[in-house]
């Protein structure tokens, strides 16, 4: 049997920096990654491997899978290719929910079908809970309780950024799920033993609603009624832009965002092409309030080498964003023209 960790959290709460990392450690290898992003147009992939196939093989051996569409008909697929011999004979398969996942559809699929039942099994679940806005996510949106709830493991990111509140959101989770060891880390540095094989999934011991939500999927799931949900409010869109940004545009739109959006921008994630580095693309991440500084990387994971960024929000209008970078973006060409025309006249 091929065990199946689920790797869940809230948007933004670190889910792929803590998968990336895990990645690097040897005792990954031989592992089968699925991706599940929320979305038009996703990047996560693109910030783990370094193709934007359907699957690809990492530098460590591993496998990744970048998918939007059924997870069932996805793990069955690759168990078809392992055993075809087209893709790796993985040994371990690693799901990453989007931030936006009710845990009980994925578990209930994973412990009750039958065809998945005779290739896999559910070995753990790990949650990712942000130590600066976590405690603020937990009362408003449900799906971060739930996913915490379910967990076997819960990972305490971003405990080193300023406002981080370990200590009262370790206590919170405490009353959400009292049998999962918290687990603090930085930028996801923690061994895979920590978190991996923890035995068949077992939901005994864990809060009350967790059974009450499972007993609801498969009563759902017996009136063929849709498995896949989230806030209706909840919207996502992607800005493109074939035009590199100067990184004075860019350092003005994150402030711009993080001063107008607040709570309403859960997530804002994106690869840039910088007009001062255009070989080296800029990663740039905002969790609500907080906005971090832009990641280089040493070369474009992809031939696509367009600026691409993600929101996932709710109030965030579209054309309210394209408008800023617009605005900010005719700012500092005029700055920039100015700028050259004094030199010249001097």
């Amino acid at each position: 049997m091929i065990p199946v960790s689920v790797i869940t959290g809230f948007l933004g709460s670190g889910k792929t920096t803590l998968l990336a990392r895990l990645l690097r450690d040897p005792a990954m290898s031989r592992t089968a990654v699925i991706i599940n992003e929320f979305g038009a147009i996703g990047l996560d992939h693109e910030l783990i491997e370094t193709s934007d196939e359907s699957f690809v093989r990492l530098s460590n051996g591993c496998l990744c899978c970048n998918v939007r569409s059924d997870l069932v008909l996805t793990l069955g697929d690759l168990a078809a290719r392992r055993a075809a011999g087209t893709v790796p004979q993985f040994e371990r398969v690693v799901v990453e929910t989007t931030g936006l996942a009710d845990p009980a559809p994925i578990l209930h699929a994973l412990m009750t079908d039958r065809d998945l039942c005779e290739i896999y099994t559910l070995d753990g679940v790990v949650a990712t809970v942000d130590a600066v806005t976590g405690l603020a996510t937990l009362e408003r949106h449900a799906e971060s309780l739930r996913q915490a709830a379910f967990a076997d493991r819960i990972v305490l990111t971003k405990t080193d950024l300023p406002g981080a509140q370990t200590a009262a959101i370790s206590a919170r989770l405490a009353t959400v799920n009292p049998g999962a060891p918290v687990l603090a880390v930085v930028s996801g540095a923690i061994a895979p033993s920590a978190l991996f094989d923890c035995g068949l999934y077992n939901a005994a011991g864990k809060h009350p609603d967790v059974h009450t939500w499972l007993a609801h999927e498969a009563a759902a799931a017996a009136g063929g009624h849709a498995r896949h949900r989230h806030q209706d409010d909840i919207t996502t869109f992607c800005v493109v832009r074939d035009a590199p940004l100067r990184a004075v545009t860019l350092a003005l739109l994150l402030s711009a965002l993080a001063e107008n959006c607040g709570a309403d921008l859960l997530r804002m994630k994106g690869i840039v092409r910088v007009t001062e580095e255009p070989d080296r693309p800029a990663v740039i991440h905002g969790v609500q309030h907080v906005y971090h500084a832009p990641v280089w990387l040493a070369r474009w994971p992809s031939d696509d080498r367009r600026t691409r960024m993600v929101f996932t929000g709710c109030n965030i209008r579209e054309s309210w964003v394209r408008g800023l970078l617009d605005l900010l973006d005719a700012e500092v060409e005029d700055e920039t023209a100015q700028r050259a025309a004094g030199l010249a006249a001097s």
